[in-house]
């Protein structure tokens, strides 16, 4: 199995993800994470260093450049670093601050030498053949008191979506896997509980974890297209750190931070 990347899907990720209100409710979750997890580095009120690895179509570097922080901003597909720049660089950016593209695998990061204060690494995972020995690349690319905020598809939200269908026999075979080169349902959705291993593994500890989308993806029609979006949006950001449904997450969010660092604050 090799990583697979999406030229030529930019379009069908906005229209399926990006403006469903599945992507709605992932960008409010994990907005509202960073929120109050980018305080522990930024206590000082200075600018981050920011990388996001696997940008899509740069949604959360478009969320961050407006608070003020310089982004790498980092892709494989050609086609959605360019629908990431269309939507950059239309972006005001103050004294000091800086945007970069990089056309390069998450692999390739570390041989150019940089850290960064804060690494996104957002629905990457999932696509890649060795998803474990990404984690030990985002731990060079992370600065010793940074983080990153990892989130992963969820193999258990899978699993549990197939059960509630009655679609026993998929299971019975592990057809959790997406087909089809314009399937976007990931080629190796996740066990948590290896992934909590490999990140144990990398040398970071996990400080924070949230699920996004805990229940819309479950709800049966005619409630799902019946519900007011903002109130599923309000009531997914209440039950995403519930402990009893956050597991549910079809993402799971992480925030995690080399295991040395200190949390106080950064020092540069």
């Amino acid at each position: 199995m090799a990583d697979r990347y999406f030229d030529q899907l930019g379009s069908h990720f906005a229209r399926k993800i990006y403006s469903s209100p599945k992507g709605v409710i992932r960008l409010a979750v994990l907005t509202r994470d960073l929120q109050e997890w980018v305080a522990e580095l930024a206590a000082d009120g200075q600018p981050l260093r920011v990388l996001d690895a696997g940008a899509g179509l740069g949604h959360i570097s478009e969320w961050l450049l407006q608070r003020g922080h310089s982004l790498t901003v980092c892709d494989p597909s050609a086609e959605m670093l360019e629908a990431a720049s269309s939507r950059l660089d239309t972006l005001p950016l103050a004294a000091g601050q800086t945007l970069e593209y990089l056309q390069l695998p998450l692999q390739q990061l570390p041989k150019r030498g940089q850290r960064y204060d804060l690494i996104i690494c957002h629905a990457v995972l999932e696509w890649l053949a060795d998803p474990a020995s990404a984690l030990h690349c985002l731990h060079q690319l992370t600065h010793p008191n940074g983080a990153v905020s990892l989130a992963f598809y969820n193999r258990d939200a899978l699993i549990y979506k197939n059960l509630i269908k009655g679609q026993f026999r998929k299971l019975q075979r592990n057809q959790l896997a997406g087909e089809g080169k314009r399937s976007l349902t990931p080629q190796q959705p996740l066990d948590p509980r290896e992934v909590h291993q490999w990140i144990n593994d990398a040398g970071f500890d996990c400080i924070h974890e949230t699920g996004v989308r805990v229940f819309h993806d479950y709800m049966p029609e005619p409630f799902k297209s019946e519900a007011d979006a903002t109130e599923v949006v309000e009531q997914e950001l209440l039950y995403s750190r519930h402990p009893a449904y956050r597991h549910l997450g079809r993402y799971l969010h992480c925030w995690l931070r080399p295991a040395s660092s200190d949390p106080a604050a950064i020092t540069r």
